[in-house]
């Protein structure tokens, strides 16, 4: 009763009014849970931050449970709420590393404000959208009332490790996942400034190389006959692309799904402000030269290989004439549909031996599949409804996010519709120094999660 003389009354100025007084305690609450490093690459804090998110999900209501499988670390579910519908929440609790430490203008585990922004290690991916999901369903219970459907969260503490429990543990708690919809971690306004949307993710497959050369580092100066182990990662390396930045891994591109004519037809109607991220990213041209439908469709239908770092040698201060014994090479593959992780370390494999590179060891990390769902889901919609309401604008709908994640794990697996949105920005700086958000973005997320609440639930705004 009280949800429907709430609409009669004003809709969500309540709630709105509600949430903006609330703000110095919502941040407050967010920087508590970024001043907690929760590095799982590196083990770091883990346990610690599991407990604290899951007592603030027990202090909003949820009634949750922190559970592991197979050594796995904590994993939070709950649920809350009732009605005919069933809404899934993911987010996680773990982040990425900090470094390079010298590059952040402010310690990354110590939040600051500056100039409108937060800035921490997580605060945009992704513990920001988690606790303003969690402030959101607080907000719709003191002014609307209960909420009218069911709410089902799973927070888990891996994501930034490739999630290796993940699917374990969603077939072992299958029952307490389904849904008719999930919410997805991530979500940000475009470079323009517009509120976004997106329905699936690429997958990522994650290797490292390595060449070993003589049992130890040696003189240079015997680099005349002793085989230099970068030299060999190089070369192995220059195979993988060729100089117009196409992927020529043999067998690579025949396992790429073209993108369907509807496909292209919805790139050619999305806007993409080129110059601002050109901008962004200080830069005076994007790969290739490409611009318009060429540019978009490489960056949301096209894989991607990645040099994400390389160690060798010496690197430090002044000079030291050293051949060294060893060369490793981090890269990352951002996979489309029909690309697997499986069929990425095949190939590899198969590529380097052709080329006389069996020497090169691929040492596999971690790998996700790519995820794509449909723009006019339920989810899909209600996020729409809810940002249009909030924004005042329509948003922009993705195809999928450009980036990775265990979407496949959670909702291929159960077969969920998906979307995402949220209170990033383009230049938010996720897996990089100074990550921040926009505290106006923040705000704006809270409300529009407790709209989204009520579109899902099909109620009418």
């Amino acid at each position: 009763m009280r949800g429907s003389l709430y609409r009669l009354m004003g809709g969500f100025t309540e709630f709105d009014d509600y949430v903006r007084a609330r703000v110095p305690q919502y941040l407050d609450e967010l920087k508590a849970l970024i001043r907690q490093p929760t590095v799982s690459a590196q083990g770091i804090g883990i346990a610690d931050t599991a407990r604290i998110v899951l007592d603030r999900a027990r202090r909003a209501g949820i009634d949750a449970s922190a559970r592991s499988v197979n050594g796995g670390p904590p994993t939070i579910v709950g649920e809350t709420g009732r009605g005919e519908r069933t809404l899934l929440v993911y987010n996680h609790y773990d982040v990425q590393p900090p470094d390079p430490l010298d590059e952040w203008e402010t310690p990354p585990f110590e939040p600051t404000e500056r100039d409108g922004h937060l800035f921490g290690r997580g605060v945009s991916d992704n513990k920001g959208n988690l606790m303003a999901r969690l402030q959101a369903i607080e907000a719709y219970r003191a002014t609307i009332g209960e909420l009218p459907l069911r709410v089902r969260v799973l927070y888990e503490g891996e994501e930034e490790s490739g999630s290796p429990h993940l699917a374990a543990f969603v077939d072992a708690n299958a029952d307490r996942l389904r849904a008719d919809g999930c919410i997805w971690e991530a979500g940000y306004k475009d470079a323009a400034g517009r509120p976004t949307i997106s329905c699936g993710l690429k997958g990522i497959a994650y290797v490292e190389l390595r060449v070993r050369g003589a049992a130890k580092d040696a003189h240079s100066s015997v680099a005349t006959i002793i085989p230099n182990p970068a030299w060999r990662l190089v070369w192995a390396l220059a195979t993988l692309k060729n100089d117009r930045d196409e992927i020529t891994v043999d067998g690579f591109a025949q396992e790429v799904r073209q993108p369907t004519p509807a496909e292209l037809g919805l790139l050619e109607r999305l806007p993409f402000d080129e110059t601002a991220m050109l901008r962004i990213h200080g830069i005076s041209r994007f790969v290739g030269g490409l611009s318009g439908l060429a540019l978009k469709r490489k960056h949301f239908y096209e894989p991607t290989c990645t040099i994400c770092g390389i160690v060798s040698g010496y690197t430090g201060a002044g000079s030291k004439t050293v051949l060294p014994a060893i060369a490793s090479a981090k890269i990352d593959f951002r996979l489309v549909p029909d690309l697997t992780p499986e069929k990425v370390a095949t190939l590899l494999r198969a590529h380097l031996d052709r080329r006389g590179f069996s020497d090169v060891e691929i040492v596999p990390s971690h790998g996700e599949r790519p995820s794509r769902w449909p723009t006019d889901s339920l989810p899909a919609r209600a996020a729409a409804v809810a940002c249009r309401a909030t924004y005042g604008v329509d948003p922009v709908v993705y195809p999928l996010m450009a980036g990775s994640g265990p979407m496949a794990q959670v909702c291929d697996r159960l077969g969920i519709p998906v979307t995402g949105f949220g209170s990033g920005n383009a230049a938010s700086a996720n897996h990089a120094p100074n990550e921040n958000i926009a505290i106006a973005d923040y705000v704006d997320h809270i409300r529009a999660f407790g709209r989204f609440l009520d579109t899902f639930a099909g109620r009418p705004l």
